[in-house]
C-alpha cells in the first residue's frame, strides 16, 4: 500500500479509471488518501476522512511516506473557513486558490510543511476542537447555531453530483462538509449518513443542526439536508437553498408543491 495527499485545489475522484467516468466525490486541498491499486495511469484510492473509494489520475497524486501519512492523520487539521483563499507554496514560490473546507494538516500559526514543501496560509480556519468540548446545554445551542451559520456560506452554490466545494456541491456533500468545518466526521453518501447519529422521532422535537433524510417511492434514501430549525431546511437541490419543511417533507414555495418526502431525522451532536 502507498500513501498520498492532495496538494492541488480540487481533484475529482471518479468511479472508474477514465476521464469519461462519472465523478463520485472530490479531494480538496490537504486531504489524505491510501492507494490500493495503480492501473493505466490511475490510482485507486481510499480517502482518509470518510473511507470513500474511487480513482484519481496518477499525475495528480502527491506521494508521501507512511510515517508522514500517520503523522498528518494524527495532527490537528483545521479547515479553511473562507469561501476561496490563496495559499502560498514557499518552496516553489507559487500561490494558488483553495476552497472552503480544505484541510490544513499540522498548521502552526500560518505555516505547515508537507512532503518537504513549506506552505503559508493567512486565511481563516476552523477551531480544532469538536463536540467533545461541549459541556452545557447553552454550549450545545451555540455550537449548533454556528453549524447552521456555516451551512449558509454554501447558499446559492450550484448542484454538482459528487461536488464538495462552493463551486459545486451535492446534497450529501453539503452535509458532510458543513460538519467537517466543525471537525465532525460524516460518511459521504446520504444512505451512509443515515446510519449515523440518533433518531429524532418527530420533526417537532428536532433542533437546529439535525439532519433530515428523504426517500423515493421505493423507500430508498435519495436526499439529505440540514435543519435550520423545525420549519426550514438548508439543502442542495438545483442549488443550495433554504426551503420550508413539515412532517410530509420539503415544500417548494415557488413551485407550490412538495419536492422531497421526509423519511428520517438524525441527531449527530
Amino acid at each position: 500500500m502507498e500513501f498520498g495527499i492532495n496538494l492541488q485545489s480540487i481533484v475529482p475522484v471518479r468511479k472508474e479509471p477514465s476521464h469519461l467516468s462519472e465523478m463520485t466525490t472530490q479531494l480538496l486541498f490537504g486531504e489524505l488518501f491510501r492507494i490500493y491499486e495503480t492501473y493505466d495511469g490511475w490510482h485507486q484510492v481510499r480517502l482518509a476522512w470518510d473511507n470513500y473509494e474511487g480513482w484519481i489520475p496518477e499525475k495528480q497524486a502527491r506521494m508521501i511516506e507512511e510515517q508522514e501519512f500517520l503523522q498528518l492523520m494524527n495532527a490537528d487539521t483545521p479547515a479553511v473557513m473562507d469561501l476561496v483563499q490563496l495559499i502560498a507554496n514557499e518552496s516553489q514560490k507559487t500561490m494558488f486558490a483553495i476552497p472552503l473546507g480544505s484541510s490544513m494538516p499540522g498548521l502552526e500559526g500560518q505555516f505547515f510543511s508537507i512532503a518537504g514543501e513549506n506552505f503559508r496560509f493567512e486565511g481563516q480556519v476552523s477551531i480544532t476542537s469538536g463536540v467533545e468540548e461541549i459541556e452545557t446545554p447553552q454550549e450545545k445551542k451555540e455550537f449548533c447555531h454556528d453549524l447552521v451559520e456555516d451551512a449558509t456560506m454554501y447558499l446559492h452554490t450550484p448542484y454538482l453530483w459528487g461536488g464538495r466545494s462552493p463551486f459545486g456541491i451535492d446534497c450529501s456533500g453539503l452535509v458532510q462538509m458543513v460538519y467537517r468545518l466543525r471537525q465532525i466526521k460524516l460518511l459521504r453518501d446520504a444512505p451512509q449518513q443515515a446510519t449515523q447519529g440518533e433518531v429524532v422521532t418527530l420533526l417537532d422535537e428536532a433542533e437546529p443542526g439535525d439532519i433530515a433524510f428523504f426517500d423515493d417511492e421505493e423507500g430508498n434514501i435519495n436526499h439529505v439536508g440540514i435543519l435550520a430549525d423545525r420549519f426550514r431546511i438548508i439543502h442542495a437541490s438545483g442549488n443550495v437553498r433554504i426551503d420550508a419543511i413539515d412532517h410530509q417533507g420539503i415544500y417548494d414555495g415557488k413551485q407550490e408543491k412538495y419536492t422531497h418526502k421526509l423519511r428520517l431525522i438524525k441527531r449527530i451532536i
